[in-house]
């Protein structure tokens, strides 16, 4: 299969969107089994996860310094160490970076990236571990792989995201049967070698909640450390909007714990939201989604609070990391022409972790 179908998107930090029709087409009728699986347990559990939605209560009493995350990036080092300063300028003590697999002959980059973050301070650093299509389908070069991401960030961190956004074609995954076999290989090394490290899964993005049915139901021996989720409500405007005409963001996040709750599959509550964000308006090429959608640094700002006030308020939610702090298009810092441009969301990040 030609890899010409993922192409990286650098001004928006993700794959392009795959234009090949007949090739989605033929992806989606090879996996056509695992989506009719899919629709089956939709059907009978989003009702379901409905019905107690409302009765299952969120115990979860956490500190603005512990609840509220970042996404910090390899790529937008710079060698001056300015993301690390910005870092401990706002405060934020939990941080998630990425870690792709296509890039893995660089990995002692990645380790010496994640380790200059705990020289001033000791951070909580969650590993996103980025799919790629010769991991998925080499399940060998997976296992060796992720054994040595393990093995190398032993010592620096035990909590590790397996795969990313796996509702996407562009990102790799074809089916969420796919997901299943590529995290299998993670909980195996696991159980054999690394019984300490907490493995988070399965990482849909949006409020596309029959992914998350096929993956927390099913008869695969899996089981999920804590709940990752890609909770993003932009395209709803702000975050009390609705979709659906009912599903607002404290409503999604009461149906996704209430799947926690129900799944066979999850070994604690705990649920981690590993990105979010808006995207900011005439950032173009930058911003991640057309200018329809982007909002004003102003209008940014208000949702990114209502969003962090909604999620801790709920309860439910173990920690809400930003995505991400420098992006032109969707951050906290404009990195444009090589000068670092703080947005006033810099600002109402670092007070919002002062307080409380």
């Amino acid at each position: 299969m030609s890899s010409n179908h993922f192409i990286w998107d650098n001004f928006s930090d993700q794959p392009h969107v795959i234009k090949d029709r007949a090739f989605k087409k033929a992806m989606r009728k090879k996996h056509k089994k695992d989506f009719i699986k899919l629709i089956l347990t939709s059907l009978f559990i989003l009702p379901l996860s409905i019905l107690f939605m409302k009765l299952f209560c969120g115990k979860i009493e956490t500190s603005n310094k512990d609840f509220i995350g970042l996404g910090v990036n390899l790529d937008k080092d710079d060698g001056k160490n300015t993301q690390q300063d910005l870092v401990e300028e706002l405060g934020v003590k939990n941080l998630i970076i990425r870690v792709p697999l296509c890039d893995i002959l660089n990995i002692d980059s990645y380790v010496n990236f994640v380790q200059s973050f705990n020289l001033k301070t000791p951070k909580n650093i969650l590993i996103n571990i980025i799919q790629d299509r010769v991991h998925i389908e080499n399940h060998e070069v997976l296992e060796k792989n992720l054994d040595l991401i393990f093995k190398k960030f032993k010592n620096i961190s035990n909590e590790f995201q397996i795969g990313t956004t796996i509702n996407r074609l562009k990102w790799g995954f074809f089916s969420v049967e796919e997901f299943i076999r590529f995290y299998k290989v993670a909980q195996k090394l696991k159980e054999q070698k690394y019984p300490n490290i907490k493995l988070l899964g399965p990482s849909v993005i949006d409020f596309e909640y029959y992914y998350n049915a096929r993956a927390m139901f099913n008869f695969q021996n899996i089981k999920y450390d804590m709940t990752s989720a890609l909770l993003y409500v932009d395209r709803r405007g702000k975050p009390q909007n609705t979709q659906y005409g009912f599903f607002d963001t404290k409503n999604k996040i009461d149906m996704l714990f209430s799947l926690v709750k129900l799944s066979p599959k999850t070994l604690s509550d705990d649920i981690y939201i590993t990105e979010v964000n808006w995207p900011i308006s005439n950032t173009a090429p930058y911003a991640p989604t057309s200018e329809k959608e982007c909002v004003s640094c102003e209008d940014y700002t208000k949702y990114m609070l209502d969003y962090f006030k909604i999620a801790r308020d709920s309860k439910k939610i173990k920690k809400v990391f930003w995505h991400q702090l420098i992006a032109p298009g969707y951050g906290l810092v404009d990195n444009r022409d090589g000068k670092i441009l703080k947005y006033p969301q810099f600002y109402a990040f670092k007070e919002m972790l002062q307080n409380g």
